[in-house]
């Protein structure tokens, strides 16, 4: 099981699975509706739902496809347009576009306004090297993508209706997040030395200050599409790379969740970074930048998967695969909101409660948008629904 995604106000759960199929159950009695058995031609990596019924599923089989659940026989239509894996979908209420990436390093934007049988109009959005996840914020304001040389692109004051093509965006100063209220500017040395810069202009490194184009230098606010690189810190990785694999934000975009393993993937850690305002005094920084203040150290089983972790839908708790379970964290012994328990520096978020039922790696889980429950997902193809005691 890949991953789990709930209709937003429907009591469904759909489940991508590592094969062609997509399952679709009943939460609250755990009924199993309906098996698509040949969604994909391969693995099923993501699902998204649009609104009730409509919904979108990605694949390696480098398509996009989309469903309705009042018909499930057939699919709505095929998108093509990657030319690898398909990794993320991403929906924009705001324009109601299509928002999905790839291992091809592209974000392609689709205009589902305008679906026929035969597709969707699509463009190329933007592209960068070593792309692992692409997110949005809550109110669409930004997109946030991770790589796998351990770097995190933020495209602030987001525009999908203008294309960005290599060189043409405002690109802020690299920075290299701190665990205090400190964030140290950082031209070109803000990586590990390993890793690799995700842009073709200049392999060595990130974009310097000098090669930047000027409209990021100019006075004022940052333009529409902005891009800031951060390359977070992680803890007992100060001198090794590491890799971003899974990327979530908070429901009220008041931080970011990511979990990271080292470039030797000998450690995982799952890191929570508070987005905070930028200096003042440097007019081209960003609006927000990252700090990390909660952090902890996870088991570190099922090598070369990706452990896909979430947010409840109010924020307060976190649940992240733990081997062959889950953990439910927080960010203090009372489930407190993130903005009324934040620390000076980086803190361990606090384990609630730990469960267990499954007998492999866990690799995905997810709260019910509208239900007390969590699912979580196995690599052996199993599905296991909590419900509290009250």
């Amino acid at each position: 099981i890949f991953l789990l995604c709930s209709a937003p106000c429907r009591s469904v759960l759909t489940v991508a699975c590592e094969q062609t199929e997509v399952l679709l159950f009943d939460p609250i009695s755990s009924k199993h509706i309906k098996t698509l058995s040949e969604a994909h031609e391969d693995c099923v990596n993501n699902i998204r739902f649009l609104d009730n019924r409509l919904f979108a599923t990605c694949s390696d089989d480098t398509t996009v496809a989309l469903w309705d659940l009042r018909k499930l026989n057939a699919k709505v239509c095929t998108l093509h347009g990657h030319t690898s894996w398909v990794k993320n979908i991403e929906y924009d209420t705001n324009t109601r576009l299509l928002v999905t990436s790839g291992f091809d390093g592209n974000v392609i934007i689709w205009d589902t306004n305008r679906c026929t049988e035969d597709g969707c109009p699509h463009k190329k959005f933007f592209h960068t090297r070593f792309l692992m996840r692409m997110r949005l914020m809550p109110d669409c304001s930004k997109m946030l993508i991770s790589t796998s040389s351990g770097y995190l692109l933020i495209l602030h004051d987001l525009d999908l209706n203008k294309s960005l093509e290599v060189g043409s965006y405002p690109v802020l100063r690299a920075r290299r997040t701190a665990s205090n209220s400190d964030i140290t500017s950082s031209s070109g040395s803000s990586g590990p030395q390993a890793a690799a810069s995700p842009f073709q202009q200049n392999d060595s490194g990130l974009l310097s200050e000098k090669n930047m184009p000027q409209s990021s230098q100019q006075e004022g606010g940052s333009p529409r599409n902005s891009l800031e690189v951060l390359t977070p810190e992680v803890p007992g990785e100060r001198d090794r790379g590491n890799c971003i694999t899974s990327l979530q934000l908070h429901p009220k975009g008041w931080a970011t969740l990511l979990r990271c393993s080292s470039n030797t993937d000998d450690q995982e850690w799952t890191c929570v970074y508070q987005f905070q305002e930028g200096d003042p005094m440097r007019p081209p920084s960003p609006r927000c930048s990252l700090r990390l203040t909660h952090c902890i150290e996870e088991a570190n089983v099922g090598r070369g998967y990706i452990k896909e972790l979430c947010f409840s839908p109010d924020g307060r708790l976190i649940s992240s695969p733990y081997g062959f379970g889950i953990r439910l964290l927080s960010f203090d012994t009372h489930c407190s909101e993130l903005i009324d328990c934040l620390p000076k520096e980086a803190c361990s978020l606090k384990e609630i409660r730990s469960l267990y039922s499954h007998n492999d790696v866990v690799l995905t889980t997810k709260f019910s948008p509208t239900h007390c429950q969590i699912a979580s997902g196995c690599l052996s193809g199993r599905v296991s629904l909590y419900q509290p005691k009250f």
